[in-house]
């Protein structure tokens, strides 16, 4: 939800509910911990990030990574997106021939 008062993104589980099925509430503390999940459209969970209530996630980092798995799937694993991939930038053949070669072959500096 964004409104008029709120600038960013919001959700909200009142009652725990979700946080329960996902094993990220705290009964003792009667609070969720700040869970995000991507699930693909088979149902398979791609990423979990579990963080205390203090700290705050950025749902920009959120929608890279689904565009991320987005792109993963769409090539049938045939690229793969190296850290702090963006959409349209360049990314990797995974392989043998990838292992322990990848800074040979992408260096993040480039995509700056």
């Amino acid at each position: 939800m964004v409104g008029k008062d709120i600038p960013f993104p919001m959700a909200s589980d009142g009652s725990g509910n979700v946080g329960k099925v996902y094993g990220v509430y705290d009964e003792e503390a009667g609070v969720e911990m700040r869970g995000r999940f991507l699930i693909d459209p088979d149902g398979v969970i791609q990423a979990v990030e579990i963080m205390t209530p203090p700290v705050g996630r950025k749902i920009d980092e959120a929608i890279r990574q689904i565009k991320a798995f987005q792109h993963v799937r769409a090539t049938k694993g045939a690229e793969a997106m190296p850290a702090g991939w963006e959409e349209g930038k360049k990314t990797l053949k995974p392989g043998p021939d990838l292992v322990g070669k990848v800074w040979e072959v992408w260096n993040p500096k480039d995509d700056l």
